[in-house]
């Protein structure tokens, strides 16, 4: 496989692991979002799912963003009975978003985009050393 495919297969796992990172971004600014009415459901976590794509211009396979879809996980119910939201009992819905799951995920995601940008990294060293022996 040549350098320039290296660099591609790379480029689509960042553009995926982005998304994934702009998701998990969403999911922690509204982890104590709560509907406006006793009937409103709170927001609902958005969990990312990807799949292989086999493209036949690199010869290779690359990642893509599938889809990005709702958790059907229960939501967070607290007695809060002066809440604007509480229902006639005096409980308030909260979105199923668990802090610490999404910075571990953030942290995973990271790290993945990370890894990818070191081997373009490395790829466009190895590019730009190939250039200097042939002058």
């Amino acid at each position: 496989m040549d350098l320039s495919k290296s660099l591609e297969i790379s480029a689509a796992a960042m553009r995926a692991q982005g998304t994934r990172l702009r998701v998990i971004s969403e999911n922690l600014a509204n982890a104590d979002s709560t509907g406006e009415t006793a009937d409103d459901l709170p927001y609902r976590r958005q969990v990312v799912s990807f799949r292989n794509v086999f493209d036949r211009a690199l010869g290779g396979e690359t990642i893509e963003v599938a889809n990005v879809l709702e958790d059907p996980s229960q939501f967070d119910r607290r007695y809060e009975p002066g809440h604007p939201s509480a229902d006639d009992d005096g409980y308030v819905l909260y979105p199923n978003v668990n802090t610490l799951v999404e910075m571990m995920d953030m942290r995973e995601a990271q790290r993945s985009y990370e890894a990818n940008l070191n081997a373009i990294e490395v790829a466009r060293s190895m590019l730009s050393k190939t250039i200097d022996l042939l002058r």
